[in-house]
């Protein structure tokens, strides 16, 4: 079983900064990328950040220049560190691995429940 717990979201005030963890634990072998999407109220789920093993980083256009995401493979963690934050990043932002549970099992994606993030004054 893979577990995904994300922690760090709240209510902020425009211009400010949170930071998002996502610890990955449980049965597995190997992360390959690991990744930020959120949703929207009434939107569909998009793609904020994701990071690969190397530490290659892509970004949504809308959040470039004020989020960066990060990771620590020795404890399959990643964060996102959220800044200059503004009403429209409201959302609930999930946690997505990309990962292998096994040596020869196929790899999949996992998926955490979501934390809250709320910009608003």
């Amino acid at each position: 079983q893979v577990q995904l717990v994300e922690s760090g979201g709240g209510l902020v005030q425009p211009g400010g900064s949170l930071r998002l963890s996502c610890a990955a634990s449980g049965s597995i072998f190997w992360v390959n990328t690991m990744s930020w999407y959120r949703q929207a109220p009434g939107k569909q789920r998009e793609l904020v950040a994701v990071i690969n093993r190397g530490g290659s980083t892509n970004y949504a256009d809308s959040v470039k220049g004020r989020f960066t995401i990060s990771r620590d493979n020795a404890k399959n963690t990643a964060y996102l560190q959220m800044n200059s934050l503004k009403p429209e990043d409201t959302a609930v932002y999930y946690c997505n691995i990309n990962a292998q549970k096994f040596v020869a099992s196929a790899i999949m994606d996992y998926w955490g429940k979501g934390t809250l993030v709320t910009v608003s004054s």
